[in-house]
């Protein structure tokens, strides 16, 4: 092609002179091979003639010019399919961006939709923006769902299946189109007969809301059968190797449209539960924690699955009758009353609560201590315990309390979880204390259920540094107390059996499958109708707040899992991320070695060239290691996610701080 000239006229002294120079090479004009998408998949690609110098607003401009379709193009953008990049710049030049002849651009829609899994099992169809953050694709996800607090979930990819398997069901499953919902301009949705105004716009999306809503009924056992049930920690890890960078968008990550992702809660830090307001949260929350347990993937005891199976069959049987769906606004005149009333009384009790600051409760009582310890026979012995601030310490007898303790325990920063058998009337506390060589690992046994609600709440308060002086410390032992009276049983009631002669319960749907190989259903039903029993006058909602409360206080509750190797050493360990520390776990045996708190944690910093992460804490402690199952990307999003959420407080309501939460989880790219 012949280069393009300009011409150029120069000034000297009594005579005018014209020159003709060729133009820079960057004024060139060259083709360049966009395709579009909306000309159909066996279109060729358009050839658009373009400048280095050109912006990209002017590459859109001819692109829709050459291709004389009439249509709205606003939600359209380039995507550069070589570098996994949108150029959403458009008064940025080709030159800048770095777009050459040979680009291979595609115009296409910046949203798109997606077949959403969620926690309940259900498949959504609704449009998700493809070209900003995943971050911010979940917070329009959650705003179009009615889900409040969009930065606890996230998304995960569903795990791969095989041809033959995929071949073999051939089932279709049903879809939930939202692809048609208009939302309002307002950051508040508006309610409509009780359920968001973009929802009551027909009786299809009213339908989706039920859904949404309610709890659904339990699979065939056949289906639960084919679900996956991880059966050891490295099953559990690999699960948390599929979670999304919320960083990136969804093309840069290989997502297409109508592909299969799903929705679920990532951070177990649950801000503003407010029934009120989150009746989709909440339905959606306990759908994840009902498959948690279901599932096995968070461990419970049996008489703590009797219990979660009474409240799913209460739960159920309210779903079925409670069709109605109340409207958040239609008790703010009571609740601001309740609130005004709840204030008022607070000011006149400051008094008394400055007396109550001023005395640290403490604890005294005859308790049995043991230390399990290898090729050792020794049990339970009985001393002189004294609970005092954040420390327990022991004596040999209660007379000799004044004097030195055998041994001081400061329970800031230790684990702590039950070991409860109401039926042998065996009340243990199990502690994981941090020492320098490891964890240190102590029971207590106490008499009876009231001592063990005392000393098990005051436990749990010293383990986050609070002393019995806080204010959630009663609340901490009630909450103890009726946990243990749900699982009594109720010997002198009536016989469930006979009273439900004529129900028929799905025990399978109900109890994990380590319970339904244990017993019959006609051995699970009774037990199952007994526990009902402490929980028959309880309201869908109270019966739905009180199983997630309860699964929040088993041991492994919010516990990610992840393959690490340590720096300098040779075998795989297990990382376990929670919302207050990290846990070190021995591979072999499934035991706790160390327990760092993020309270301690001074700095963490990712070495991206050879994906390890260092992390610094106060005592200089330093710990190094690099992920085996998963990128280091989303350890370092979990560990700057947990701190985001530790900066929420309910003044800000839905307010939503994305800059700071991309700075903790972007790493380099949020740079």
């Amino acid at each position: 092609k012949k280069r393009r000239t300009r011409v150029e006229t120069h000034f000297c002294e009594n005579r005018t002179c014209t020159t003709q120079r060729p133009a820079p090479p960057s004024m060139a004009a060259w083709d360049l091979s966009v395709i579009v998408e909306d000309l159909g998949p066996d279109a060729p690609p358009l050839s658009v003639s373009v400048t280095s110098e050109l912006h990209v607003g002017g590459v859109i401009l001819k692109i829709v010019e050459k291709t004389q379709l009439q249509r709205d193009w606003s939600d359209y953008a380039l995507w550069w399919e070589q570098k996994k990049q949108w150029l959403l710049k458009t008064n940025w030049t080709l030159d800048k961006c770095g777009v050459q002849a040979d680009a291979r651009l595609s115009f296409t829609s910046q949203h798109k939709p997606v077949r959403l899994g969620l926690p309940n099992g259900a498949t959504v169809r609704l449009p998700i923006c493809f070209s900003g953050p995943t971050f911010s694709a979940v917070v329009g996800v959650c705003r179009i769902l009615n889900i409040r607090h969009p930065e606890e979930l996230s998304f995960l990819r569903r795990p791969e299946e095989k041809k033959k398997k995929r071949e073999k069901d051939g089932s279709t499953e049903e879809v939930y189109d939202l692809t048609g919902v208009h939302l309002g301009t307002g950051s508040t949705p508006t309610f409509y007969n009780g359920m968001p105004a973009h929802f009551a716009d027909s009786p299809q999306t009213e339908a989706v809301y039920k859904m949404l809503s309610v709890s659904q009924p339990g699979v065939a056992p056949e289906v639960m059968a084919k679900m996956f049930r991880p059966t050891s920690l490295i099953d559990k890890a690999h699960i948390n190797g599929r979670w999304l960078d919320s960083s990136r968008s969804l093309m840069q990550q290989g997502i297409q449209e109508n592909d299969r992702l799903l929705l679920r809660f990532k951070y177990f830090t649950f801000i503003d539960l407010e029934p009120k307001y989150d009746i989709v949260r909440l339905t959606q929350l306990y759908e994840q924690a009902r498959w948690a347990i279901l599932l096995e993937e968070v461990d419970c005891t049996e008489e703590e699955m009797m219990l979660f199976a009474a409240l799913q069959y209460h739960i159920n049987k309210q779903s079925q009758s409670e069709t109605a769906i109340q409207c958040p606004a239609m008790d703010d005149l009571d609740s601001a009353l309740q609130s005004l009333e709840v204030k008022m009384d607070g000011e006149e009790s400051s008094v008394d609560m400055l007396e109550t600051m001023t005395s640290i409760p403490e604890l005294k009582a005859y308790l049995k201590i043991f230390r399990p310890k290898r090729l050792t026979l020794k049990g339970y012995k009985q001393y002189w315990f004294v609970f005092k601030d954040t420390c327990i310490s022991y004596y040999k007898s209660k007379e000799e309390g004044f004097g030195e303790p055998i041994q001081q325990m400061n329970l800031k920063g230790c684990e702590v979880a039950p070991d409860v058998n109401l039926a042998g009337q065996k009340f243990c506390i199990r502690l994981l204390i941090p020492a320098p060589e490891g964890m240190s690992e102590v029971y207590l046994r106490c008499d009876n259920e009231e001592q063990y609600a005392q000393w098990m709440g005051a436990c749990r308060l010293a383990s986050k540094g609070k002393t019995m002086a806080d204010s959630s410390y009663p609340s901490e032992v009630a909450n103890i107390q009726a946990f243990l009276a749900m699982q009594r049983t109720q010997p002198t009631g009536p016989q469930p059996s006979a009273a439900a002669a004529d129900e028929t319960i799905n025990t399978h749907s109900l109890v994990s499958p380590r319970y339904q190989k244990k017993y019959k259903a006609k051995q699970l039903t009774p037990r199952i109708l007994e526990a009902h029993q402490n929980v028959a006058q309880m309201s869908l909602l109270e019966a739905t707040m009180k199983f997630i409360q309860i699964w929040q206080a088993l041991p492994d509750f919010g516990l990610s899992y992840f393959v690490v190797r340590f720096k300098g050493c040779r075998k795989d360990e297990i990382l376990g991320i929670a919302n207050n520390r990290l846990i070190r776990i021995d591979l072999g045996v499934g035991d706790v070695v160390k327990t760092w708190r993020y309270n301690n944690m001074r700095q963490w910093n990712v070495n991206w060239d050879i994906k390890q992460v260092a992390i610094e804490f106060e005592g200089n402690v330093n710990v190094a290691f690099s992920c085996v199952t998963a990128d280091c990307k989303i350890v370092h999003e979990y560990i700057g996610g947990y701190i985001f959420m530790s900066t929420r407080t309910k003044e800000q309501g839905d307010s939503l701080n994305q800059e700071l939460f991309h700075k903790l989880t972007g790493g380099h790219e949020a740079l």
